[in-house]
């Protein structure tokens, strides 16, 4: 590339100044001079070089590992105080949910919590069903608990179990059920089903009676009924009542979240359940209770949120998934704390 001559005629007059002022030792000077300052790039390059592998390896790693206990400490930090499982109408994948076979086999793989629907029948009978089991039994679409007497409800019953392959899927009362589980579980949920023609009228009453009756001090009593939760906690304040979030059917926005101070268990439909939800309900001294989790990627998902119950199904899934998880995460050096 051409060299502008004014550049030139100055790099010519520098060289003529130091032949005069060094004789003809000028070029040497030149010489050591640029290898003087080549040296000094080179030392600086190196120092620099040193100072980036002594400073941001370190950093790098550091900030990895400060991510990996972040992902393993979601992953696994529920081992620390793991959620219930808590099964829906006793193991519904094993046998006809809310019968005498679905809790044994539940209480078989020792579940810590099993939830009971309850209805009244027509003549006041609470009975651990819901509308759409009736529905399965008598095939019927549009039965309700509610329009049927006991004896009426019995006797669909004792049909279905003729056809089944155990023995006591007979519907249950309440009492029954609660006589069966309460004193072999650390939680008993009672899901109060509201419906015509009695709906809420005594039905907080009759729910206590029974509660009494069978000495369920570990019972949970929750509905969609907010009124029906109140009623309980106006007749009996030492019951632990809960409420339920969930979205809302005609417009499919969620529930209020912060709805009753005395309810120490709000039951969350479980995709709406994220770690801002939890925090703010466990800010609140509420525990969690997630509802219905029947598959592995959203029990995972209730797992990481640290909900403090799974109402599920299908409780040997989540149990396993519990376990594999538990076994994967030791290996990998999660510490439990103490």
């Amino acid at each position: 590339m051409a060299i502008p001559m004014r550049l030139l005629g100055r790099r010519q007059r520098g060289e003529r100044f130091l032949q005069r002022q060094f004789g003809g030792h000028g070029g040497g000077f030149l010489h050591r001079f640029r290898l003087r300052f080549s040296s000094q790039r080179l030392f600086r390059t190196i120092i620099i070089s040193l100072v980036f592998i002594a400073v941001v390896p370190p950093i790098f790693f550091h900030f990895r590992l400060r991510n990996f206990h972040q992902m393993q400490q979601r992953k696994c930090g529920w081992l620390n105080d793991p959620p219930l499982v808590c099964a829906h109408g006793g193991d519904s994948t094993k046998a006809f949910p809310n019968t005498m076979a679905a809790y044994r086999i539940a209480l078989g793989s020792h579940v810590d919590c099993i939830e009971i629907d309850v209805s009244r029948s027509s003549d006041g009978v609470l009975f651990a069903l819901h509308d759409r089991d009736l529905q399965r039994i008598s095939g019927n679409s549009t039965s309700k608990v509610g329009h049927l007497s006991m004896k009426e409800i019995k006797e669909l019953g004792s049909a279905h179990q003729s056809v089944e392959k155990f023995h006591d899927e007979r519907i249950p009362t309440i009492e029954d059920a609660l006589t069966l589980i309460s004193s072999s579980v650390r939680q008993v949920v009672i899901d109060v089903k509201v419906g015509p023609p009695l709906y809420e009228k005594g039905l907080a009453k009759d729910i206590l009676s029974v509660v009494e009756r069978t000495k369920c001090s570990n019972c949970l009593v929750w509905a969609k009924s907010d009124s029906l939760a109140r009623d309980v906690i106006k007749l009996s304040p030492h019951t632990m009542v809960g409420y339920i979030v969930m979205k809302d059917p005609s417009t499919g926005a969620r529930t209020k979240l912060l709805r009753m101070k005395s309810a120490g268990v709000v039951g969350v439909y479980h995709p709406l359940v994220d770690e801002k939800l939890v925090k703010i309900l466990h800010g609140r001294n509420k525990e969690v209770y997630a509802w219905t989790v029947d598959d592995v990627d959203s029990m995972q998902k209730m797992l990481f949120e640290r909900v403090d119950a799974v109402v599920t199904s299908n409780p040997t899934l989540l149990q396993r998934l519990m376990q594999d998880t538990r076994t994967q995460c030791l290996e990998e050096g999660f510490t439990m704390s103490q």
